[in-house]
């Protein structure tokens, strides 16, 4: 599956819009990772537990996107984007979305 944030892909048109696609995850976070990252806010630097946990909670989101393209009949996600919230003190939501299409490859690659 091709994933775009653009509309359009170079060699490829879409023949085919199918509509909205998205993945949602909300994770929250755990007692042990919030005592470890507690250490990290003190002394400064990067909280590498809460990092882990969104690029996590990111590639879960896009393959739950590309699983619902594909129920679409998609071959590719253009626009493709992300969007988080805070569901409550301890938990995010991470969406993954974009419009479904089907493409082809253009005749010898050429651009658009």
């Amino acid at each position: 599956m091709l994933l775009s944030t653009t509309d359009q892909i170079a060699g490829y048109q879409v023949v085919e819009t199918l509509g909205l696609a998205r993945g949602t995850v909300v994770r929250a976070r755990n007692l042990w990772r919030d005592i470890r990252a507690v250490g990290r806010l003190i002394v400064g630097g990067e909280v590498v537990e809460y990092t882990s946990l969104i690029a996590q909670s990111r590639e879960q989101a896009i393959d739950r996107m590309e699983a619902e393209a594909l129920s679409l009949g998609a071959n590719a996600v253009v626009g493709f984007r992300f969007a988080t919230c805070e569901v409550s003190r301890s938990a995010a939501e991470v969406v993954a979305y974009g419009t479904a299409v089907r493409i082809e490859r253009l005749p010898n690659g050429s651009p658009n």
